[in-house]
C-alpha cells in the first residue's frame, strides 16, 4: 500500500499530465489487492479522479480501466463500450453497447456453468493478447459513484469487461487466467487470428477451448480492456 496518504497521491496524479499514465505489468500496485473504497477521497476529488480515468480509458483506447492501472490502490473502475464492431463479431462475442459506468467495490460470481473463450488484451500489458476462458454470465455486486447498491447480471462481452476490471482490483491480470499457448503479439492477432472466434488459433497454436473441456461456451474475438 502507498506510503503517501491517498488524497495526496490522487491530487499529485490529477495535477500531473493528462491523460493519466497507465501502469504496466511489473509494478507492484497491479499485483496487490486494492483497498475497499470507504470515502478516503472528498466528493470533489473522487469526481475529478473518475473523470480523469474516463478520459484516460478513451484515449488509450480501451473499454475499461481500474484505479490500480493508474497507480491508485482503490477498488474503483470505469467501463464504457460503444461496441462499434461488425455484426458477425457482435454475434460471436455477445457484445452490446455499454454506457459509461462506475464500479465501486465490485465483486462478481458466475451464474450457471457456461463459459466463453476470447482473445483478450490489457492496457497494462500493451502489445500482447491471449485467449481467456471466463464465465459467460455473472452477477455483479457493488456500488456506483453515488453509493447506490449494484446487484445485476451481465452476459457476453459486458460480463468479460466487468470480470477483467474487477480482477485488476484483486491483483489479477488476464495473463494469470489465459491459455499460455495462445499468447500472441497484437500484430500476430491482426495478421492471423482476427476471425470472430479463436477456433483457428486454437487448432494452429494447440490450446483448448471451453467445449473441449466438456463445458458449454461460445468463442470470439479480442479487444483491449
Amino acid at each position: 500500500m502507498p506510503l503517501t496518504p491517498l488524497p495526496e497521491l490522487v491530487e499529485e496524479l490529477l495535477t500531473g499530465c493528462h491523460p493519466l499514465p497507465i501502469v504496466s505489468a511489473g509494478v507492484a500496485v497491479l499485483r496487490q489487492p486494492a483497498l475497499p473504497y470507504d470515502g478516503q477521497l472528498s466528493d470533489g476529488q473522487l469526481e475529478r479522479l473518475l473523470r480523469a480515468m474516463r478520459e484516460t480509458m478513451h484515449h488509450a483506447p480501451g473499454v475499461g480501466l481500474a484505479a490500480p492501472q493508474i497507480g491508485v490502490p482503490l477498488r474503483l473502475a470505469v467501463i464504457e463500450d460503444p461496441a462499434e464492431v461488425a455484426a458477425e463479431v457482435r454475434e460471436a462475442r455477445g457484445r452490446v453497447p455499454q454506457p459509461y459506468r462506475v464500479l465501486v467495490n465490485p465483486s462478481y460470481e458466475p451464474v450457471g456453468d457456461a463459459r466463453a473463450a476470447f482473445f483478450e488484451g490489457c492496457l497494462s500489458v500493451p502489445g500482447w493478447q491471449a485467449v481467456v476462458s471466463r464465465p459467460e454470465r455473472i452477477r455483479l455486486r457493488g456500488q456506483d459513484e453515488a453509493g447506490r447498491e449494484l446487484d445485476e447480471e451481465f452476459t457476453g462481452w459486458p460480463a468479460r469487461i466487468v470480470q477483467h476490471e474487477t480482477d485488476h482490483l484483486d491483483g489479477v491480470l488476464y495473463l494469470d487466467l489465459a491459455e499460455t499457448r495462445s499468447l500472441s503479439s497484437a500484430q500476430a492477432v491482426d495478421d492471423h487470428w482476427s476471425q470472430p472466434t479463436p477456433a483457428a488459433a486454437a487448432r494452429a497454436l494447440g490450446f483448448p477451448l471451453p467445449g473441449e473441456h466438456g463445458a458449454r461456451g461460445r468463442q470470439g474475438a479480442h479487444d483491449a480492456l
